[in-house]
């Protein structure tokens, strides 16, 4: 605890010396038309699974024949219900509530992150008829949002795709998905491009393929020793052949929108890569060698060839055959460069070397021989949160936006995830007196604030999340929302989190560490 009071009293200070003036974050420190918004994803709050013409997902299918897989055995079938709660005035009686739409109009954002369900547009990918019903949802919720003055930012793959392409490829092993994705962003892009200014083709796909195909953690369940022991898959290749699938997805995607739409529909497109910031361990060789090999492992992986037609050499040297080559056409297809970087970023930790003294490598670091860990001399790196090794390091925020505007040509970021988790509990009032989100929103947004007086090309922020959800593997278990929701009645109710953020968005918000604060004050 003491060594976590002091991160936060060196950061106040070193935003003290930046600008001695300033007494409290001020929305007015970040430039005119920065985006301020919250992000949710469609697995995790439509719902709705099999209405309306829909398809099945691989998470309908994966919850429902792996309940185990899934902290609380439960699934997204009605999640956080917005299908039904998203607007009013639909064509649907059953559609009547405005709430979902109105709390983000209440908050004060100009954004909202949302992710389109491929399944709801394509039941039955690009060999099935476009669902109208699923084009309706989504063209009335982006409506609904403009007429709020809220710019929809939209993601086009949040790691659920139609469980028929599962089936029919192997999901991201088989190259025929490419023309899948291609297809299915071509759709969106005739429905909604007139209207959506912000697109991007895939969340967090580093952290997705290591899941699904390292680990074994989400559907369809693979891998192998020493990372896992699934009934099938290899977790030696497997994930690099499903990145290499889903990296030139992409470039089809940017291509054809650059090409096709870009010019008369005015907008712009990006990807959005997971990132944690990696510190060494120690202050040896070795694992000043692992915190570079992590970052590689981590940001390099996808983003390094978007830009420069090429996987990070680290990877190509410990990988070798493993990592897929690149052809000539797919090199020609990738000089097609995004125009922002969505960075999703929630902590930072600890990197140890795993080459020179072995480790367990059943981890999320462990096809980069790095083991990570949130201590070092038994002190914590950062507060913690509710997921074991996410941890509150606000200054790790301007790390990584400097690390990612240096390496990729000072390409603009958005901030497209970043948030705090809290043990679902017993008690209603210490769910809804999130003072720990308060402080973690408070100094990451601090962190960016700073960022952004030194020169970075940031131009937005999304909460990681708006409300409760289904939260992956963890189900209900944990809650990332600034709305808490009861999931038996879909009350919403704002937490002391979502008052905070309202009122730094109308311009005030306190900068020093909150201590207690209750949600009705």
């Amino acid at each position: 605890m003491a060594a976590a009071t002091g991160v936060v009293m060196l950061l106040a200070a070193a935003l003290a010396i930046l600008a001695p003036s300033t007494r409290a974050l001020d929305r007015a420190e970040f430039p005119p038309g920065f985006l301020f918004g919250a992000a949710t994803s469609a697995y995790q709050i439509e719902g709705a699974y099999l209405e309306d013409g829909k398809g099945l997902s691989n998470w309908d299918v994966f919850t429902h024949t792996h309940s185990g897989n899934i902290a609380d055995g439960r699934n997204g079938d009605v999640a956080d219900d917005h299908y039904h709660r998203y607007m009013h005035g639909t064509e649907s009686a059953h559609r009547q509530s405005p709430e979902d739409v109105e709390i983000m109009h209440s908050l004060g954002v100009n954004s909202y992150r949302f992710s389109i369900s491929w399944a709801r547009i394509l039941p039955r990918g690009r060999l099935g008829g476009v669902n109208s019903a699923g084009i309706a949802f989504y063209d009335q919720l982006i409506v609904a949002l403009l007429q709020k003055g809220i710019e929809p930012f939209v993601t086009l793959h949040h790691f659920d795709l139609p469980h028929e392409l599962e089936t029919r490829y192997g999901g991201w092993l088989g190259a025929g998905i490419r023309e899948e994705f291609d297809h299915y962003a071509d759709v969106c892009f005739q429905a909604f491009g007139d209207r959506v200014k912000f697109w991007t083709t895939f969340n967090e796909p580093n952290m997705m393929t290591r899941l699904t195909y390292m680990l074994g953690m989400y559907p369809p369940n693979h891998c192998s020793p020493p990372f896992g022991n699934c009934n099938s898959g290899n977790s030696q290749w497997e994930p690099y052949v499903a990145a290499h699938n889903i990296i030139m997805s992409h470039a089809a995607a940017v291509d054809n929108y650059k090409k096709n739409y870009q010019a008369k529909q005015g907008g712009s497109i990006g990807i959005v890569i997971s990132m944690k910031y990696y510190e060494p361990l120690t202050n040896t060789t070795v694992d000043i060698l692992a915190a570079r090999r992590a970052l590689s492992f981590e940001i390099h992986w996808f983003l390094d060839p978007i830009f420069f037609g090429e996987y990070p050499k680290e990877m190509r040297e410990m990988l070798s055959s493993n990592l897929p080559k690149f052809t000539l056409a797919e090199k020609i297809l990738l000089e097609n460069k995004v125009d922002f970087i969505g960075v999703n970023h929630y902590t930072a930790i600890y990197a140890k070397d795993c080459i020179s003294s072995p480790c367990d490598l059943n981890t999320y670091e462990g096809n980069a021989l790095v083991f990570a860990t949130g201590q070092r001399d038994g002190v914590q790196i950062g507060k913690s949160t509710a997921l074991v090794g996410f941890y509150d390091v606000p200054e790790a925020m301007e790390q990584i936006i400097k690390y990612v505007n240096q390496r990729y040509e000072n390409t603009p970021i958005y901030v497209t995830e970043n948030g705090y988790s809290q043990h679902n509990s017993n008690s209603m009032e210490d769910m809804i007196n999130d003072v720990g989100r308060v402080n973690y929103l408070r100094g990451y947004l601090s962190s960016i604030s700073s960022a952004v007086r030194r020169g970075a090309n940031v131009h937005g922020y999304f909460v990681w999340s708006i409300m409760d959800n289904f939260e992956w593997v963890f189900g209900f278990t944990v809650r990332f929302g600034m709305y808490h929701v009861d999931f038996t009645t879909q009350e919403r109710t704002p937490k002391m989190s979502a008052k905070w953020y309202r009122d730094f968005l109308m311009g005030y918000a306190p900068l020093g560490e909150v201590q207690t604060l209750r949600a009705d004050s």
